[in-house]
């Protein structure tokens, strides 16, 4: 039994806590500064407003100013902001840290340097952290197919924790693991956070064929859908996660295993990706989706936007091709520079 802290009272994060206190384990969830509504129904009724479920018994709630007494003496501190909150997440916690602790996160996603290489998100946290703790604390990220709502529903799930610290992610593992909550170990923690930031790009791709059939009439007398259309946006998504681990190194496998293929199938099955890749397969521009979409996080349009900007910086420096990634280039095209779906299938699966 050890003592944890969730940062970010999210969906995600606090679905953590599930398999956490079920292990025994005391649980501080800590909101942000967005997540005030959430802690104050936490702590008045038990109750999570957007997972809609009662908090576990060993679960704590903290306000974000109470930060400094929710990590002290905590073991493990679970990182459950969004990839737009790595930033504050590794100035908030830096000077809190103690050597020896564990830090590891649920946020997918890439940034990009000025020269175009992409950064996986466990190292941008790793950037804003106090010289003198940063290398005394083991950073460590969660990849594959995981809806929170299925994970504090105690559903069946498989997913890999990933981190440079082999001991340090044995031990993650260990806290986490339960009969419901199987977890795969690597130190492959480029390859792993690659493929779970990328499948959020390509999903969008996968959705605009929902949108696309509804463009079209919809579903005819003779039942036709656009399943292969689909089908063909999911196989280059994974296509192109493999080619992307292949340039920049790691384990290949994963693109075609829970952290691609897997992370890729569950998210492409509803929510927030893929009705915006509807509206833009509806013909919407971004700017027309994005205002439709109002008050929603969209990090898959954030990955392409980054993934846009670093492309050709990429290309010129020939790190990459000219004709390497297809769909996301396409999807680069309409999120980051307005222009009409233009969909490249005779240059798929190069």
């Amino acid at each position: 039994m050890v003592d944890i802290a969730i940062v970010g009272s999210g969906l995600m994060g606090t679905a953590t806590s599930w398999p956490l206190t079920d292990n025994g384990h005391r649980v501080r969830l800590v909101g942000t500064h967005l997540d005030g509504d959430i802690i104050r129904s936490c702590r008045e009724k038990r109750y999570h407003p957007t997972l809609k479920r009662t908090i576990p018994e060993g679960v704590t709630p903290f306000f974000v100013d109470e930060i400094e007494e929710a990590l002290d003496g905590v073991e493990i501190i679970v990182s459950g902001v969004n990839s737009l909150g790595v930033h504050w997440i590794g100035r908030k916690l830096g000077p809190y840290l103690r050597p020896g602790q564990m830090v590891i996160a649920v946020t997918k996603g890439l940034e990009a340097a000025e020269n175009g290489d992409l950064l996986i998100l466990p190292d941008v946290v790793y950037s804003e952290l106090p010289e003198g703790i940063r290398d005394q604390v083991s950073l460590a990220a969660i990849g594959g197919p995981c809806i929170a709502g299925e994970l504090a529903g105690r559903r069946q799930t498989c997913v890999f924790f990933g981190s440079r610290d082999g001991e340090a992610v044995e031990r993650l593992a260990a806290a986490f693991c339960t009969s419901y909550y199987h977890v795969w170990t690597t130190t492959d923690l480029q390859g792993l956070e690659f493929c779970v930031a990328l499948k959020n790009a390509c999903t969008l791709g996968v959705g605009l064929a929902a949108g696309m059939l509804e463009r079209a009439g919809g579903v005819d007398n003779a039942d036709a859908h656009m399943y292969n259309t689909a089908a063909a946006l999911f196989a280059e998504g994974c296509t192109e996660i493999d080619r992307m681990v292949e340039i920049f190194g790691g384990t290949r496998s994963f693109a075609y295993g829970l952290p691609g293929a897997g992370d890729l199938y569950v998210t492409a099955q509803g929510g927030r990706t893929v009705r915006l890749g509807r509206l833009l397969g509806l013909g919407h521009s971004f700017a027309e989706a994005r205002e439709m979409m109002a008050g929603e996080t969209l990090e898959a349009a954030e990955i392409v936007r980054v993934l846009g900007e670093a492309f050709p910086k990429l290309t010129a420096r020939g790190v990459i091709q000219p004709d390497d990634f297809p769909l996301l280039r396409a999807l680069a095209n309409v999120v980051l520079h307005g222009q009409p779906i233009d969909i490249p299938f005779d240059r798929f699966f190069a």
